[in-house]
């Protein structure tokens, strides 16, 4: 099979998000980059296009030109679909305009910059037949696959009780002046109504969705910033409900001091309880009620066949983000060759996050901000514009 050919937009020379999505989409030797609008400033795209070895011609002044022109080469030259690394509040306008052009798309999350976007986001593309992933990469994890597979077969009972934490300690430091990331994540107008939240609280209530197959349904949320001076939190708690009737707590936080990318997740059911810890990525602790503690390893012993179909190398081989981000893009690609030829996914190989993820990301997120603003204390979480 051909490789599939992969445009970009943003994650040019400086950006954080562009080159692990590059790492990521080229680890299976099913995608290749072909071109890009890297930058806003079109000397900046050029020059990132040149350093990843694309020629002038490929190399775009804007995401309009990118779109426009790859759809005039001819189809076994132009790109097959564009991955999205842009700040948030491009994330819907770049989207739209490549299904509209008729190109599938990956995106970095949130999937908009609001819940009224990713609604119309969502008609767009149940209408265009394409393929839309999102990348939540934590869901790519083999042991976190494993662990969905678990509760899924009842090994846990009905499940109780949810604990999340993904903290992080680098907006610490108030004096931001010149941290890119910090500018555009703590700015309403590029980040949109959060940041914490918007930036790692939606993958942890992401992650504790898809290990429970369960959705988070109210919230009660307390937000803070480290400095009147910011316009965003940077600090977040929530209880949350969810459908099947557990109760949770969401810890997020970019000012816990000390902390790196500290993710883990503690599932409590009426018989075993699951943790699972992103600095520990190849262990998931089984804890029965009556028994002794079960370590479960990557690659050790047998897994489900989506654990399975998410390990790359032999037992004792670390497997961490850039491999989990892989196994993304790896369900992304099998998605596109099954709508181009229809080629079925390979055994175990399941769909990558879609945009009814995105849409209960963005209701997540502002039903968390609304919830923060108000004396009530539960609020529901809406997929709908009042």
């Amino acid at each position: 099979m051909r490789k599939l050919r992969m445009g970009m937009v943003g994650g040019g020379e400086g950006a954080f998000i562009g080159a692990i999505h590059r790492t990521a989409a080229l680890m299976d030797g099913q995608i290749e980059l072909v071109c890009g609008a890297f930058s806003s400033d079109a000397q900046r795209s050029l020059e990132s296009g040149k350093k990843l070895g694309l020629t002038s011609n490929r190399c775009y002044a804007s995401y309009d030109d990118l779109f426009k022109l790859e759809a005039a080469l001819p189809a076994d030259q132009r790109m097959d679909f564009v991955s999205i690394v842009t700040p948030n509040h491009l994330h819907f306008p770049v989207a739209k305009a490549a299904l509209e052009a008729g190109f599938n798309v990956i995106s970095d999350k949130p999937a908009t910059f609001s819940l009224k976007e990713a609604l119309e986001l969502k008609e767009l593309v149940e209408s265009s037949e394409l393929v839309y992933a999102l990348t939540h990469t934590y869901t790519g994890y083999p042991l976190v696959k494993e662990a969905r597979d678990l509760v899924a077969r009842k090994k846990l009972g009905a499940i109780k009780k949810i604990v999340v934490e993904y903290s992080q300690g680098w907006l610490t430091d108030l004096d931001t002046k010149g941290n890119k990331q910090a500018a555009w994540r703590l700015n309403p107008q590029t980040s949109g109504v959060s940041c914490c939240m918007g930036d790692i609280g939606v993958h942890a209530a992401n992650l504790a969705e898809y290990i429970c197959e369960d959705e988070i349904t109210d919230v009660c949320s307390l937000l803070d910033s480290a400095d009147t001076s910011r316009l965003l939190d940077d600090d977040g708690t929530v209880l949350f409900k969810t459908a099947k009737g557990a109760s949770g707590v969401l810890l997020a936080s970019q000012i816990s001091v000390g902390e790196e990318n500290n993710l883990r997740i503690r599932v409590y059911g009426e018989t075993a309880s699951l943790d699972w810890h992103q600095h520990e990525p190849n262990t998931l602790w089984f804890r029965p009620l009556d028994d002794s503690a079960v370590m479960i390893r990557t690659g050790v012993g047998s897994l489900s066949e989506q654990a399975t179909a998410a390990t790359r190398t032999p037992a004792g081989h670390p497997e961490g983000y850039l491999e989990a981000f892989a196994n993304l893009y790896q369900s992304f690609v099998a998605q596109v060759r099954l709508n181009i030829d229809q080629t079925p996914l390979p055994a175990g190989v399941e769909r990558a996050p879609s945009i009814a993820d995105g849409v209960r990301g963005m209701a997540f997120i502002e039903s968390v901000v609304s919830a923060n603003k108000s004396d009530r204390k539960w609020h529901p979480i809406k997929l709908h514009i009042d």
